[in-house]
């Protein structure tokens, strides 16, 4: 069962199709090429919600549909939720 999907390749994030438990090997999927990914989940991704596929420190760019989409505030090792806790838009 595909519970997050990454858009592109370069994306350091995919989103969470369902809610996803800490503890899990959440498996995923590029939609880009059709290929399967998984991370160890370490915090709780609730739907819609992104999770970080690799590790990432303060400043780090994120990366979603292959774009930036801000930065990365505090540190976020891969399986750990993305959100408003850790990222912040570049526009404000």
């Amino acid at each position: 069962m595909i519970q997050f999907l990454v858009h592109e390749r370069s994306d350091n994030v995919g989103v969470a199709t369902l809610d996803i438990k800490a503890g899990e090997v959440g498996k995923g999927l590029y939609l880009d090429t059709q290929a399967p990914v998984e991370v160890r989940v370490l915090t709780a991704i609730p739907l819609g919600h992104k999770i970080a596929l690799r590790d990432l420190t303060l400043g780090d760019t994120m990366i979603k549909f292959g774009h930036d989409i801000g930065r990365v505030t505090a540190d976020i090792k891969a399986g750990e939720h993305v959100h408003i806790h850790n990222l912040k838009t570049k526009r404000w």
